[in-house]
């Protein structure tokens, strides 16, 4: 076994061990420090995934001026217009998310496996759907921010709706005043499912491929290299199921709202998938899978990786 923190899932390699448990609060912060660590490197990638997935917002392809046109384009273009500091828009309020959704995430998760329920036939699956719901929910109204900011730009390479806030403090203050505190979480019933699948795909197969990996036996039994090929295959099953709930999600978020406080474009997350399919075709779902693939991927190794080893030195820490 890779170690005593990891768990093997029922029907992977037989019946599992149960994971060591770590303090839960502990567990929380951990989970909340590994996924913040991977922000910082994967935000540019997630400001190109958002204008990518806004471009040519219910328009039939070819109808629109395409300012955006692959990931490394996007980054140069980025970057041109808006200088260094545009490839990290939304960083602060994005630590902010990545903290609290993957805090209460992969601290339930872990929770979940410290109990047991992860060892059942198909527990690990709905442990992680049902913590990533939670997750997602507490933390939309950082997500509805992050997403308003990192759409913003001059004019020349705007796409989407533009809210023109002055700051992560402004956008929170101005939604509020706007549309009371039920406007903090608008967009979360596209958030919600994102987060749920994506979260379902990443712990179920990052544990289910630790586990192959362990038992195969190539590395030696602590090595970090056996999160790493875990969470690279993890990465790529996240990016694939979670794309069409993230351009919903994306969507929902940014569209602008009338004087009754209802969305202007879209009336819920089955009114968003309709149109898209019906403006955009289906290949709509998929708009920015460059960006999405090379942002989860690593984003997926890095805070995976870090919140199995932080796990393993503080199980030693406490045997110690």
């Amino acid at each position: 076994m890779a170690s005593d923190v990891s768990a093997v899932p029922c029907g992977v390699l037989g019946p599992p061990t149960r994971p060591t448990a770590v303090w839960p609060p502990l567990d929380f912060a951990l989970g909340a420090l590994a996924c913040c660590a991977a922000c910082v490197f994967t935000n540019p990638l997630e400001v190109v995934k958002t204008r990518l997935q806004l471009q040519g917002e219910l328009r039939s392809r070819g109808s629109y001026q395409r300012h955006y046109r692959g990931v490394l384009q996007a980054l140069w273009v980025v970057g041109r217009t808006d200088g260094l500091r545009g490839l990290q828009k939304g960083l602060s309020v994005g630590l902010m998310y990545q903290g609290v959704m993957n805090g209460v995430r992969l601290g339930s998760y872990s929770y979940c496996e410290a109990l047991g329920v992860t060892s059942f036939h198909g527990g690990s699956l709905l442990s992680g759907a049902g913590a990533g719901a939670v997750g997602a929910f507490i933390a939309s109204p950082a997500y509805l921010v992050k997403t308003h900011l990192q759409a913003q730009t001059v004019e020349a390479i705007a796409v989407g709706h533009q809210h023109n806030h002055l700051g992560v403090f402004d956008a929170f203050v101005t939604i509020y005043r706007r549309d009371g505190v039920i406007g903090l979480w608008r967009g979360v019933n596209g958030a919600v499912p994102r987060v749920m699948v994506g979260s379902a795909a990443q712990l179920t197969t990052f544990t289910s491929a630790k586990g192959w990996v362990s038992h195969t036996q190539w590395f030696s039994p602590n090595s970090w290299l056996i999160a790493l090929i875990a969470a690279t295959i993890s990465g790529v099953a996240v990016a694939i199921s979670m794309t069409p709930f993230d351009v919903i999600s994306t969507r929902l978020y940014n569209q602008p709202v009338d004087e009754f406080r209802r969305g202007r474009l879209y009336q819920g997350f089955s009114d968003c998938m309709l149109k898209v399919c019906r403006s955009e075709g289906v290949l709509g779902f998929y708009k920015g899978m460059g960006p999405v693939f090379l942002r989860l991927a690593p984003h997926t190794m890095l805070s995976m990786l870090f919140w199995d080893l932080m796990r393993q030195q503080s199980v030693k820490d406490n045997h110690s």
